[in-house]
């Protein structure tokens, strides 16, 4: 039996903009909150913000058929997805109006497959170090039900000025 789903979204470029006036914990508080339009990734894949802090932001998501790879599970992308937007999120949410950041690194370790029988899961991101220039983060994704490690990961960002402009190139 053939699936759809159907995606859509607004301008990002245009919610980039209105973010950068905004300090980083803010603008992600307006996504959340719906001030701001989601990023188009969070609607493909279908994971949304739960929790934000200094430091720290979680997502959560409900894996369905429509993540499965060939062979019959969850693409690890994902988990490797969820974790680098909590983790650069959380990284974010340390960050004064006209800063940005980008991922410069990412490990993921996958420990459980993920199937639409998992349920929600849940990813949370810390910030381990927040320097100038560089900061380095950690997180995992859980299993809400069952409170099982699924993934977990570490990234380094690189943390720059945007000027009021937010396309870093």
């Amino acid at each position: 039996m053939r699936r759809t789903r159907t995606i859509s979204w607004e301008d990002p470029v245009a919610t980039a903009r209105a973010a950068a006036q905004m300090s980083g914990l803010e603008a992600l508080e307006a996504i959340r909150d719906g001030r701001l339009p989601p990023p188009p990734i969070a609607e493909l894949l279908g994971f949304s913000p739960l929790a934000l802090g200094h430091g720290r932001a979680v997502f959560e998501a409900k894996p369905d058929e429509s993540h499965y790879n060939p062979i019959g599970v969850v693409h690890g992308g994902l988990a490797a997805t969820m974790l680098d937007s909590a983790m650069g999120c959380a990284v974010q949410t340390t960050l004064p109006a006209g800063s940005g950041f980008t991922t410069l690194e990412l490990k993921v370790s996958f420990v459980r497959a993920i199937t639409r029988d998992t349920g929600p899961v849940r990813c949370e991101g810390r910030v381990v170090h927040g320097g100038r220039t560089v900061a380095t983060t950690e997180g995992r994704v859980v299993a809400q039900e069952t409170g099982k490690l699924l993934a977990h990961g570490s990234a380094t960002c690189l943390v720059f000025s945007t000027n009021g402009n937010a396309d870093p190139a």
